[in-house]
């Protein structure tokens, strides 16, 4: 699944665009930053991408790379300065959403309904929680689904195949 956003900001996105990260801490003198992405598409930081922060500034990346540590380091082109770049620290980015129509898409599953093979209405999706084996669908009914068993998927419904019994654990 592609993930790109798994919203620890509490303030909303600015319209259109979807959490892609955040800046973490200044790296060096000439104004790079480790970026931590929440986006699982390393496309986001390539030269020339334009970033939105939450607090309304414009980020262009110049560069970026990976690091020995596996931290991705970029330098926008505003930060100009190791003072700059901490002046930017925890900052949330936000990203145009990336047409992929073979992936699913967080924000796209919010308020889809969700159904068995057989018809059985389960309720709708009201967030996506991440877990290591597989992410899971958390329902309005308090049910979690595991994405492994999702077999389909529309803006408006989310078919899923579980083993039986999955609805009446707890």
């Amino acid at each position: 699944m592609s993930r790109s956003t798994s919203s620890s900001s509490t303030d909303d996105p600015p319209e259109g665009l979807l959490e892609i990260g955040h800046i973490r801490r200044a790296h060096g003198l000439v104004g790079e930053v480790f970026v931590q992405l929440t986006s699982n598409l390393d496309q986001r930081l390539t030269p020339g991408s334009r970033l939105v922060g939450a607090d309304g500034v414009d980020y262009v990346i110049e560069r970026s790379r990976v690091a020995s540590n596996g931290r991705r380091v970029v330098k926008f082109a505003h930060l100009t300065d190791r003072t700059t770049a901490e002046n930017a620290l925890d900052t949330v980015l936000y990203g145009e959403p990336i047409h992929d129509p073979d992936a699913l898409w967080v924000h796209e599953l919010i308020g889809a309904e969700v159904v068995e093979t057989d018809g059985t209405v389960r309720g709708r999706c009201t967030s996506v929680v991440a877990n290591p084996a597989a992410d899971l669908l958390e329902l309005d009914s308090g049910a979690l689904v595991p994405m492994n068993f999702v077999v389909s998927f529309d803006a408006e419904r989310i078919t899923v195949d579980t083993p039986d019994g999955l609805f009446e654990v707890g």
